[in-house]
């Protein structure tokens, strides 16, 4: 019996899409990345509605399938019967190496026929490769699309020593605004990485394995370079102390009390 933890729950997923798209709505309603997360919430929610088309259309192909493997496998019987009747008709006046011909059609039909058993019976299979193929697709064009919006956030622009150039992409955001949406790109992409792994749940196929695989690397060598801005956002906060908070270390030692010189009595 499958554990209720040992799958991902698709409508935890879509969940979980759906708030983050509200946060970044809230929080930063004039920038296009709320369209990226709208996006993907809209992807993950037709993962389910085309996952059950496509089962559909693979049953349907699957009984196509096995009624024409019925008709190749009874027909190749009907013409090997068919075949070895009129060879045994002719046995008296045929010699034994004139039956050599017979036996080579025979085993050329077989050979045939296995052939379009063994294709007609990798049809179902080959169609719910390309369809889920096609969704990993769209969730990697998805990953680029959330790392082209984090390119240009550079950290080293809120430097006080940064000199802009003439071509110097302007950066809008504070430090606190700039790890935010730096942050929001990282649930992005880790979203994109479990949509991707929803598409292969039910999939052995090792294709479509390894695409995913591929996907969760994509998205995590993303995330990396992104916690690594973000890491370099927090790097002057460790230096100086929060405001209105006590310094970090032990407290200041006072000097020990001067006393006054001693005056010779006259």
């Amino acid at each position: 019996m499958t554990g209720r933890y040992e799958r991902l729950d698709p409508g935890a997923v879509r969940e979980t899409v759906d708030r983050l798209h509200a946060r970044i709505g809230a929080r930063f309603p004039e920038r296009n990345l709320r369209h990226v997360a709208a996006e993907l919430a809209g992807l993950v929610r037709d993962l389910g509605e085309e996952g059950a088309r496509t089962r559909r259309h693979q049953q349907v192909a699957r009984v196509v399938s096995l009624v024409v493997v019925v008709l190749v496998v009874g027909g190749t019987a009907v013409a090997l019967t068919l075949a070895a009747r009129d060879a045994l008709a002719a046995a008296t006046s045929l010699r034994a190496f004139e039956w050599l011909p017979v036996l080579e059609s025979a085993i050329n039909d077989t050979v045939f026929a296995g052939i379009a058993v063994w294709f007609l019976l990798a049809v179902p299979g080959r169609l719910q490769r390309a369809a889920t193929l096609r969704r990993l697709h769209r969730l990697r064009s998805l990953a680029h699309v959330i790392d082209m919006h984090q390119l240009t956030k550079d950290p080293e622009r809120l430097r006080p020593s940064f000199r802009a150039t003439s071509q110097s992409v302007t950066v809008d955001l504070d430090a606190d605004g700039l790890a935010a949406y730096l942050d929001y790109c990282t649930e992005l992409l880790s979203l994109v990485a479990k949509a991707a792994a929803l598409c292969a749940e039910e999939s052995t196929d090792p294709v479509v394995l390894d695409t995913v695989s591929t996907v969760e690397n994509v998205t995590g060598g993303m995330s990396t370079k992104i916690w690594q801005k973000i890491a370099t956002l927090d790097l002057p906060a460790v230096s100086r102390p929060a405001v209105g908070r006590p310094p970090v270390g032990p407290p200041p030692v006072s000097p020990p009390p001067v006393s006054p010189p001693a005056t010779s009595p006259r």
